[in-house]
This record gives structure tokens, sequence and C-alpha cells, in this order.
């Protein structure tokens, strides 16, 4: 006899909660979440292994689809029609909000993996009704499928709206590949609600570079600052102050941030004319009626004239729609004064403007309407700095055109990497100090040359040591996030990377000498960069023999050696490594875990949880921790790649006593000594159940071979993750 449910009572258990229920982790917060390792697993990606991205790209006709993004931009649709006809400012915006939450810091966000069609980018505040743009190009995207990624799609609708409007573009390249699901692991800021104050994300407000790294905007669910003012309150100096701290995150200097302001701010308009407190929720809280839509006004008409989305009503320029330098002429030809929108938002408006000066109505022709200045354009008028470039604009249009031009390719393109990255026929040809570029080599290396100079490297009178942690040094600043750093093009010879604590400039100096002194005297010119990265192969190499087993760390030669004059030194000092944990190194103590530091790291380099455990536990015995300490070398086998990290971690012969911070003593229960020392990183892979469990495969007699073939493969991953030519 079957037993119905009782009314009322849902008949599904609530424990992986897809609504309302906890996680099965949710119940010990302070354990370590691996769940960042894993956030772009293959599973969520509704295309098979064999799945190429740049192949269908080639097949694409570019020039088929800019046409026809240029005719989307004044092919107005009832649903959402179009401010003045004319689509170019919606996606403009929705071009610059995909790219604009790019940070500097660790080379998260940016518009190049799409991420703005999942939460929590798709609900922030400062994206209202962006979706309706997405939505207004999912006719393209049908159209051109699997050729076409939407993070593509994106950044090339703004491309198309600039160039429908006047402007001419300095390019575009496309190869930003989607991703399939949120990332949820990203620190977006410690904030519990939209909008919080920013004082939460400063020691001192006032002082903007006292921001939390590596968050860039000045408040959740912002890509930028509050366009009212610092925390709501007009004061354009002020806010002058936060806009050049977040665009310095962004990479952009002060003539840079001045052309995107005005650039930006001449084409399309704010929306504040109504209540937004009729909107509905964001696309995220939606019901499932909404279809993925939100900010939906159902009680009102809440389009063209009546859209609400950042408060602040109305254009900037008399001609919304034109490329044009009307933004200067309006900025510094009048006073402008404070004045609140029909929503209530603080705006900047003229004082006895003339009549042709006001831009028409967005539904209504014969109407004239008063444009706006928000307290972030004001602050191009009042700070002198930015003030010098405006004016710089105002009088020479045509510099004005170029300098935007590159501002924006720069800011659609920052996170997309390396030129060779780069796909299709509108790729400009010349080379950008800030896509850190790097010369090709024109040799080529046999197995025999390949062979020779291994020796030659082994025999140079430097360490295993020294060679494995040169190499691992160089290639460890690699950040899949924007795809800056790693080993190719040798930086780590040049300022600002020679002088960095964590490389320890002093042992890095011998190194780097000696490797020279080998270059010099060889018959083939071979590039720093790829004697480095040999190096530290050879080394693994001879230590997995000297442990009995015979493994080939394969090398693929082909790197170049970059020069000062190729490399932007400022942008540079944001990938300074302050801590690595496979070096069990930190540069201070933090107010974040010396694991969760690690994750992070491992996550920017691409590493699978199990390849981060593989490679701590070589690291370990090869003996490559910062400055040759002890900790964590559970081994009396020094330099041999044995899985002894493992199988000391794992025997219970062994307790393990804290004896400060980050510091514990591995004690040998029989006897009460000390048998080996180490720190927080060493012990989560024997505490953390999901890395204890890849720990015991390791440990296992019948797996050491296969340990050391696994760090073999998980070592060349790293020295070939900046190996785009290789893919």
């Amino acid at each position: 006899m079957s037993q119905s449910t009782p009314a009322g009572k849902c008949p599904v258990m609530h424990g992986g909660s897809t609504q309302s229920g906890k996680s099965n982790t949710s119940w010990w917060p302070n354990s370590l979440n691996l769940d960042i390792l894993h956030q772009h697993d293959r599973k969520t990606s509704p295309f098979d292994d064999n799945f190429d991205y740049a192949s269908e790209f080639s097949k694409l006709d570019l020039a088929a689809v800019k046409q026809d993004l240029k005719q989307l931009m004044t092919d107005s649709q009832e649903w959402w029609p179009a401010d003045w006809g004319h689509y170019g400012g919606l996606m403009i915006r929705l071009a610059w909000h995909a790219a604009g939450s790019y940070r500097i810091a660790d080379g998260r966000g940016g518009g190049g993996t799409g991420n703005q069609r999942f939460a929590p980018l798709n609900s922030w505040p400062d994206n209202v009704n962006l979706d309706k743009g997405r939505r207004l190009l999912w006719p393209i995207k049908k159209k051109y499928g699997n050729k076409l990624s939407w993070a593509d799609l994106m950044i090339l609708a703004g491309n198309m709206a600039y160039e429908s409007m006047g402007l001419k573009t300095f390019g575009f390249a496309g190869g930003r590949e989607d991703i399939w699901h949120p990332e949820k692991d990203v620190y977006w800021g410690a904030e519990k609600e939209w909008l919080a104050p920013s004082d939460e994300r400063y020691e001192e407000v006032d002082k903007p570079d006292t921001m939390e790294n590596p968050l860039a905007a000045v408040q959740m669910g912002l890509i930028y600052v509050n366009p009212e003012g610092v925390n709501g309150n007009p004061d354009p100096l002020k806010t002058a102050d936060q806009v050049r701290e977040t665009f310095k995150r962004m990479a952009m200097d002060d003539e840079e941030t001045a052309a995107l302001t005005v650039g930006g701010h001449t084409v399309g308009k704010t929306h504040g004319n109504g209540d937004e407190d009729l909107l509905g929720p964001e696309p995220e809280a939606a019901d499932v009626h909404e279809q993925g839509l939100g900010w939906n006004n159902h009680t009102k008409r809440g389009i063209g004239r009546d859209t609400v989305t950042s408060g602040i009503e109305g254009a900037w320029t008399t001609y919304p729609t034109k490329w044009d330098n009307g933004y200067c002429h309006l900025l510094l030809n009048y006073e402008w004064e404070l004045k609140k929108s029909p929503a209530g938002a603080w705006q900047w408006e003229p004082i006895d403007i003339k009549e042709e000066d006001r831009p028409v109505d967005v539904e209504d022709p014969s109407r004239r309407v008063t444009p706006i200045m928000t307290d972030a354009d004001m602050a191009m008028k009042m700070d002198p700095a930015y003030r010098k470039h405006i004016e710089r604009f105002y009088n020479d249009f045509e510099h004005f055109s170029e300098v935007f031009a590159r501002a924006w390719f720069k800011l659609t393109h920052r996170d997309l990497g390396p030129k060779s990255r780069y796909l299709g026929p509108d790729v400009p040809a010349e080379d950008l100090i800030w896509q850190d570029p790097v010369p090709s080599v024109d040799y080529k290396l046999s197995d025999t040359e390949v062979e020779q100079l291994k020796q030659t490297l082994l025999n140079s009178g430097l360490t295993q040591q020294e060679l494995i942690t040169t190499a691992w040094d160089s290639a460890r600043t690699f950040r899949g996030s924007d795809y800056r750093g790693g080993a190719n093009g040798a930086r780590i010879r040049l300022a600002p990377q020679k002088d960095w604590p964590g490389n320890e400039p002093e042992r890095l100096q011998k190194v780097l000498s000696k490797l020279e002194d080998i270059q010099s005297g060889l018959d083939k010119r071979v590039s720093l960069a790829d004697l480095i990265v040999l190096g530290g192969t050879a080394a693994v190499e001879k230590a997995a023999r000297e442990a009995g087993f015979d493994v080939t760390v394969p090398f693929a030669p082909g790197r170049g050696d970059a020069t000062d004059e190729m490399t932007d030194a400022e942008s540079f000092e944001p990938l300074e490594p302050i801590h690595d944990g496979f070096r069990n190194w930190l540069k201070k103590d933090y107010s974040v875990s010396a694991e969760e530091l690690l994750l992070d790291r491992a996550q920017l380099m691409g590493l699978t949880a199990y390849e981060m455990t593989v490679l701590i536990g070589g690291m370990r015995v090869l003996g490559a921790n910062h400055g040759g300490t002890s900790h964590g070398v559970f081994t009396d086998r020094v330099g041999k790649l044995t899985n002894d990290f493992f199988v000391n971690l794992t025997d219970m012969r062994y307790r393990w006593e804290p004896t400060g911070n980050n510091l514990y003593n591995i004690v040998d229960r029989a006897s009460g000594e000390t048998q080996w020392t180490a720190t927080r990183v060493d012990l989560v892979i024997g505490s953390n159940a999901i890395l204890r469990a890849y720990a015991e495969v390791c440990a296992q007699d019948d797996n050491q071979h296969k340990f050391v073939q696994d760090f073999a493969n998980a070592w060349t991953k790293v020295m070939n993750a900046d190996r785009f030519d290789l893919r």
C-alpha cells in the first residue's frame, strides 16, 4: 500500500539544495572549499572535448556579422524600444560593463568569458537592463551559432555601435571562449548587501589607494564609481580621486581615463525618469515566467522615456547618437548645478543652456530636454589633471578620437591575453606594450641538442634546487584569468621581477649570470627563457632518476626574451607573488589563511586540486622551499623525487603540534622527538578530506612511479601555461 505525501509537504529532500536547504558543506563554513579549482569543469560545457572555438571562429563571416550588428542598431523593437531609434548607447554599455569588471590585481573579471550572462554580474545593480541588450543580440547569436561566442559578440556589438555613430575604431579580435557556469568563487567584496557604503572597502574612504585588494569598484554591485559621488554624496574632487584609483586598478592612466569617460558619455543616456521602487526583481530573483529578464515594470510603462536604470535621467550631449565633441563643448562652456532626477538621484544640470544645445526627447523629436552630467563627469572638469586632457580633447577632436579608440580597444581586449591569442582579420598590426609582447624565435632544437643542453646545465655548477626554483619562479606568475605572466619572455630577469623578494634576488642573479655565460658559449643562440625552463626540467628528470624512476619531462623550445622596452614595469607590479604555497613561503602574515592563498594561486595557474597536491609534495622533497627552509620537507632523501612527503604525512606514527603562527612540529609518538616542522599548507594536504584522499593515492606503495609521472606532467603544465602556440 502506497503512502501519500501530506498536503503542502514537499516530497523531495533538500539536502543538496536547489532551493532553500543547506548544501552538505555549508554545515562546516570553515572547511577549506576546493570548488574554485574546478569551477569550469568540462561537464558544464554543452560541447564535446573535440570542440575548438578558434577553429569555429575561423569559419565566421565577420563582415556579415558586423553588417547585421549595424543594422540591429536602428532596428528598434517594440518590446524594448531604442532611445532615438538607435541601440548604440545600450550596446556600448553592454560591452563596457562586460569588459569593465576587469581588475589588474588578479586579472579576474572582464569580458573574456561571457560571464555577464551569469550571476552575480547579470544581476548587479549597475547592470540594470543589460539583460535586454543580450536578448536583442540573441537573433544574431542564433544565426552564427558556435562560430561566435557570446563573449566575442558582446564586445563586437560595442564596436559596431561606435562605428555606426561615426567613430573609426582601432580594431577587434575574437578568441573569447564562453564559460557555462557562474564564477561563484570570484571575490567581489565582503559586503552583504548591494551598494553598501564604500567605507567597508577602504581603510580610509578619503584615501582611495587604501581600497581592499584585489577590488577595483568602489561598492558592491558597481563597475567603477558611484555616479552620484562618494557614497552618493556629490563632491567632484573626491570623486576624481576614486575615479583615478579605480581606473588605475584597470591599468588605465589619466589620459586614457579621461578619454574613456568622454567617449563613453558622448553617446547614449542615463535613465531615471520614474520610480525605481516599481521595478521588479533582478534576473536571478525574478519569477520563472520572466524567463531570465529582470527589473521589469509591470505597473507603469517603464520603457522609452520612462525607463529607469541608474536613477539619473538625461543625455550628456546634444546629439547622443553621433560621435562628436559635444560632451567637451557642454562640459567646458556651461556652469553646472546640482539637481535631483525624477527618480531622486543627484545629477548636475547646466545653467542657462541654449535651446540649440538641448538634446531632443528619446521618443518625441519635437521636445527638447535638459542634458546632465554625473559627479564623475564633473570630476573631469574640476580635477586639474583631468581637465588638462579634456581641454586638449576639446581643441583637437582628431586626437581625442584616436586616444579614445585605442583606450576602448585596451578596455575591451585587456583580458584577452597576448596578441598570439587574437583571432580574425581586424586584429591591429601594431604591437602594444600592454599586450606584453615577446619576440618570436627563429631556431629549432633537435632532441640531441636538447639532451646536450640538459647536460651542460646540470654540469654548470648550479644545484638542482637553484635550477628548479628559478624555472618555477619564472613560470608561476602565469594567470589564467587574463593570460599574463609565465616563463615566456624571461621577464624574471627584468624590473620589477628581478627584485621581488619572492624570487630571492641574490640567488636569482647567481643563476641568471651562469645561464648567460652558458648562452654566450653556445654555437646556436638559445633564449634565456628556454634555458631557464630547460634547466628546471633537466633537474626534475635527474631527481626522478636518483629516486629510481626513468621519467622524461617534456620540453618545448620556442620561448623568446622580452626587453625592458617591451615591458610595462608598472603593470607587472600586481603580478608580484606575495605568497607561494608551492615553495612554502609567505611574504608576511595575512588575515587570509595560507591554504586559502594557496587555492587562489593554484586557480590562477590553472591547476586542479590533484595537480596542486602532487606539485606541493614534489617541491617539498626536491628541497625547493623559499630560502631553503625545511618546513614540510618530510624526507631524509632531499633532492630525490620520491613520494616521501605523502608517506610521512599520512603515517600515524606521528602527531602534529602547533608551535606558533602557521608553524607545527611533526612529533614521533614513541620517542616524543620532533621529526620535522611544517606549515598550514603542508598539513592541509592531510587534514582536508579531499586533499587527503589524493595524498593517500600518492603515498601508496604501488603508486610511487605514478606520483613521479604525475608530478612531471603537472610541472610541464606550469612551464607551458603561457605557450599558446602549443595549444
